[in-house]
């Protein structure tokens, strides 16, 4: 049981951290400068950690944004007040970064602007389904082998969708519960002031207030776990953090 728990929280908690960190602050926002080097061995990272559920960073950035220009209009990829559950919501979002993904759809030219990380070769492997199957395999196997009874087995849906769950759970909560600090002009919360479960995420009022703002926590009492660990990060010259006004 121990092992299972251990191996749920590291997936959980490492494909949170560079879907944060690598998709989110970096391939959508680019809020911090990195080698090629470094940025090749995040965006493998990303893919490892996120396994079955590999989300291409260059369709992601454009769907968010998208997010962030049409915050909870029609046009929005995933506002959930134009859908009645969140599987609706996120079937959208489905559709939508698959477009961007094979090209079938091609995104409007003003989110295509601003630089977006490109591996072209390990997107292939990693969005192909035969990639997707081996890593679901794997961690069927490590389930069937410390697993204490099949109970346990539900959570390998978590395993099979980790970062289209993170997603749901950011875009679906972040826009409909909790508080405000900002008035944005659309329905973006503070779903909790801890963020350490979501990493920081769930700030949504902060971020959209101001997105370029590596920091997403803005009050005393709110804690943004992935910028602490950016913060070291730029200590050590791993990365160069951009100041939002810099930005701006």
């Amino acid at each position: 049981m121990i092992a299972i728990l251990i191996f749920f929280g590291a997936h959980w908690f490492l494909s949170l951290f560079f879907h944060s960190f690598f998709l989110h602050r970096y391939a959508s926002h680019k809020m911090y400068e990195v080698s090629k080097n470094w940025e090749r061995f995040f965006y493998l990272s990303t893919w490892v950690t996120q396994g079955s559920s590999y989300l291409v960073p260059r369709a992601y950035g454009v769907m968010h944004r998208m997010h962030h220009a049409y915050s909870d209009t029609e046009k929005d990829p995933h506002s959930p007040h134009f859908f009645t559950d969140v599987y609706k919501m996120m079937l959208n979002t489905v559709l939508i970064f698959r477009g961007f993904v094979t090209g079938k759809n091609l995104p409007e030219a003003e989110f295509t602007q601003e630089y977006l990380p490109v591996w072209d070769r390990l997107d292939k492997f990693g969005h192909h389904w035969a990639t997707r199957a081996v890593f679901m395999a794997g961690y069927v196997a490590f389930y069937v082998y410390f697993a204490p009874n099949y109970w346990w087995y539900l959570l390998l849906i978590v395993h099979f969708l980790m970062g289209p769950i993170q997603g749901a759970v950011v875009n679906w909560c972040g826009h409909k519960y909790g508080y405000s600090n900002f008035n944005n002009g659309d329905h973006s919360k503070n779903s909790s002031p801890f963020g350490i479960v979501l990493m920081g995420e769930l700030f949504q009022n902060n971020h959209h207030h101001a997105k370029d703002d590596a920091n997403f926590a803005k009050k005393w009492f709110e804690f943004d776990l992935t910028f602490l660990i950016m913060r070291v990060m730029n200590k050590l010259g791993i990365i160069q953090l951009i100041p939002a006004q810099v930005r701006s």
